[in-house]
Formats: C-alpha cells, sequence, structure tokens
C-alpha cells in the first residue's frame, strides 16, 4: 500500500498566471484558480470554460504528451465531452514540464453524482465509440490493455489482504479472477481510456456527460476499459443494459470482471491510506461485481 505518490514540484496559482502570460496572453486576462490535484497533475481553473493540466511528477510528463498528441482524435469520435488541449505549453519560469490549456467541462463526478438507471447504453455507446482499431503509433502501457496474466501476483496478494481485513473479496469475486485469468488474452489491439474510474467520469443530471484524465490512453485489450461497468453504474439494471449493448463475448465479458477486480482492489487498498474516495470506489466496484455474480 503506498497512497498518493508525492509531487515532485509546487505548482501556485501565481505561477501558473505567469506561463499563460509569457506564452499565451490570449488568455491572459481570466482568472486563475485551484481545482483539484491528482495522482498525476495538477488542475487550475482558468475563467469559466478552461481548465489547466501541469503534471505534478515526472511520471505524469508521457501521459500529458498522450493527451496533446491523441486526444483530439477521441473527442471526434465520442458523443460525450473530452478535454482536448485547446493550447499546449512549454517548460518555463522554473517549471520542468509541458502542460495544457483544455475545456472546462461542466459536470461532478459519478462516484458524488451517480448516473441515473438508464445510462448503462449510453456507457456501452461510448466505450464502442472509444474501442477503434489502435494505429500502429498508438502508446502502449505497462499497466492498462496488458494480459491478465502481467497482474496476477499483485492483484492476487492484494486480494488475499482484502479478504483477511474486510468482507468485499467474496467466493464469487475469487472465482470470478480465477475465470479471467484463465480466459483466452485479446486478439484485438484498439484504443482505451485507460484509467475509467469514478472520479473520472462527469454526470449531469444523472446523465453522462463527460469523461476527463485521458493520460493513460493506450492501444491494448478493450476489457481494461469495459470493467469500468461495475465502477460506474450504481443500478443492476444499467450495468445488464450495458452488458447487452456492449455484447462482449464470453472470454472478452471474463477479462471485463478481471479487470474490475483489479481496479476495485487497487482503489480499495490503497485508497484506505490517505484517499476515501478512492477506497469507496474500490469497495462499491467489488461489491457490485459481487452483486451481479450471486
Amino acid at each position: 500500500m503506498a497512497g498518493t505518490p508525492k509531487a515532485e514540484i509546487e505548482v501556485t496559482g501565481a505561477l501558473v498566471r505567469d506561463l499563460i502570460a509569457e506564452q499565451h496572453p490570449r488568455y491572459a486576462a481570466l482568472p486563475v484558480g485551484c481545482s483539484g490535484e491528482g495522482w498525476d497533475n495538477y488542475t487550475f481553473r482558468l475563467g469559466n470554460d478552461l481548465a489547466v493540466r501541469l503534471p505534478r511528477r515526472a511520471a505524469g510528463l508521457e501521459l500529458i504528451r498522450n493527451e496533446q498528441r491523441w486526444l483530439a482524435d477521441v473527442a471526434r469520435r465520442v458523443a460525450v465531452s473530452v478535454p482536448a488541449p485547446v493550447a499546449t505549453g512549454l517548460p518555463g519560469l522554473g517549471y520542468p514540464w509541458p502542460w495544457s490549456i483544455v475545456p472546462w467541462i461542466e459536470g461532478t463526478p459519478v462516484d458524488l453524482a451517480p448516473l441515473g438507471a438508464g445510462q448503462g447504453e449510453m456507457l456501452a455507446t461510448f466505450l464502442r465509440a472509444v474501442h477503434k482499431p489502435a494505429s500502429a503509433e498508438a502508446p502502449e502501457n505497462p499497466y492498462r490493455g496488458v494480459p491478465l496474466e502481467a497482474r496476477r501476483e499483485r492483484v492476487s496478494a492484494c486480494l488475499d489482504r482484502l479478504a483477511q481485513a474486510s468482507d468485499v473479496v467474496t467466493p464469487s469475486v475469487l472465482s470470478a479472477w480465477r475465470e479471467a485469468l484463465a480466459a483466452p488474452c485479446a486478439e484485438d489491439r484498439v484504443w482505451l481510456h485507460g484509467d475509467l474510474h469514478a472520479q473520472n467520469v462527469l454526470s449531469r443530471d444523472g446523465r453522462l456527460v463527460g469523461v476527463i484524465d485521458w493520460g493513460d490512453i493506450c492501444a491494448g485489450d478493450p476489457a481494461t476499459d469495459l470493467g469500468s461497468v461495475w465502477g460506474l453504474l450504481s443500478h443492476r439494471s444499467a450495468r445488464s443494459a450495458a452488458i447487452a449493448h456492449y455484447a462482449p463475448d464470453p472470454a472478452l465479458l471474463a477479462r471485463a470482471r478481471g479487470w474490475a477486480i483489479v481496479f476495485g482492489a487497487t482503489l480499495f487498498e490503497n485508497g484506505g491510506v490517505d484517499d476515501p474516495r478512492h477506497a469507496a470506489i474500490g469497495e462499491m466496484t467489488l461489491r457490485r461485481l459481487a452483486e451481479d455474480l450471486s
């Protein structure tokens, strides 16, 4: 259990204002306010309609580049809002990494404002739009889209610890993990979001309106994203509708359950260190999966 990685550089609103004034003066008159800090990036609100994303540690460098390189292509084919950069920034004024100005998407993360019971098909439609064949230049990710065998040792150990400390790891969840590991590997290499947990998906009035934090965009097994069905949809009927509309084959469905377990167990355990929201998301993912397997 590691918890949230420590920031390797401090970024203030004053620094953001100075970077904008120096590199993108057309936005210099807009007010800057801090919005949030994730594992890899700071986000600052810029006026009413924009935001600024800046890596907070070196591990976020490649992630911000992925968003700058690929997110405009995704935005053209999905029916929900995604923060494709409207401007990009360079290192400067003591800040060492590239950064982006992106649209601000009005909405609330679905762990705080759940999606409605009728949104299962909408989620599946979004996933289908993302999961197009990936180009040869698409980035690889050692933690997303890979065969589940690559995650076996770490996740199995995590499940063992959670089974001793809580009741979230049921016999049905353990059985689903074994079936996921035994399922045939993916034959398709498609585009993935890669990190579709409930803080990265936005709702408004119960509807799916936006998906943010695309730094883990990569090519790989669509099961990685399909596992989000259990992390994003609180209604059992919505989960059934999403699976029916996406129509995975049995092997893909088994692997998707496995990826739900990967995300659920990891978020629950790591979130228990210092991030109650992550812990709650992980717990609910595992409990929903157990409910659907009952």
